[in-house]
């Protein structure tokens, strides 16, 4: 029972302080001028790091989403490409892109004089 006297009684000190209605200055909801919520963390910072087999584990598995977000970025950018060349053959009738005309569409040369 010694033990528990040497504690200091925080329900009397608190009480103390809130009669003079002063709130402490580290608060987010102490200032007068904002009246939303305190703000909480879910996630805080953990106080150690974690052991190497865990950051491994982490990393690997970081790596197969970033590949996996990549990839299909990328067949999705092919996808749409091949999505618009076709609505463009379709609304123009013929090819959309003019570098693949064929040669028999090509305007006439001049004809060179000698």
């Amino acid at each position: 029972m010694s033990e528990k006297s040497q504690i200091p009684d925080n329900n009397n000190n608190n009480a103390a302080s809130s009669s003079s209605g002063k709130k402490p200055a580290g608060e987010i909801g102490s200032g007068s001028s904002y009246s939303g919520q305190r703000m909480t963390y879910p996630n805080r910072a953990e106080t150690v790091n974690p052991d190497q087999a865990t950051l491994r584990e982490q990393w690997k598995f970081a790596i197969r989403q970033y590949s996996k977000w990549y990839s299909h970025a990328w067949g999705t950018a092919i996808l749409a490409g091949g999505v618009f060349f076709g609505l463009g053959w379709i609304i123009k009738g013929s090819n959309p892109l003019p570098s693949l005309q064929s040669s028999s569409k090509s305007p006439p040369k001049p004809d060179e004089e000698k």
